[in-house]
């Protein structure tokens, strides 16, 4: 299964855009499934139900900090060279879907108001971008760690 594919899956689980896209790549991140899901489970809906920064592409950008981050505050150049990959990356993915913003990406779909997550059906998934979402962010850093 490719992680594309696992991102795929485990949204259609239950878990948030953001967890579906980090938890993928655990296998070449080294985080445990439980550090990994909670990490990322407040980016689900662009943050929190919001609708802002769409919540796969979030997730997308912590393996790629997990993977390619910088930690030395001082490193101006491993801090500009990873906000190149992190813009490059949001490019790939406006470029296939229109937008990172996860309101703009709903667009047309018709949702629950409110701040609840909404409950997980059938339905709930057929009328969601959702799913292809998480699968081609996966997609996106597996091109971009392997190509």
């Amino acid at each position: 299964m490719t992680h594309a594919e696992k991102a795929e899956a485990l949204f259609c689980e239950g878990y948030n855009c953001a967890q579906a896209v980090l938890l993928a790549f655990g296998d070449i991140t080294g985080l445990d499934e439980k550090t990994a899901a909670m990490l990322s489970s407040s980016f689900g809906g662009g943050l929190g139900r919001m609708r802002e920064v769409c919540g796969a592409v979030s997730g997308a950008s912590m393996v790629l900090g997990v993977l390619h981050g910088y930690d030395d505050p001082k490193d101006s150049e491993a801090k500009k060279t990873h906000y190149h990959l992190i813009q490059e990356f949001a490019r790939r993915f406006k470029e296939e879907n229109g937008s990172i913003i996860c309101r703009e990406l709903l667009s047309g779909v018709k949702t629950v108001g409110g701040n609840d997550p909404e409950a997980r059906s059938e339905s709930y998934y057929k009328k969601r971008p959702c799913p292809k979402l998480v699968f081609q962010a996966a997609e996106i850093v597996d091109e971009m760690l392997f190509s």
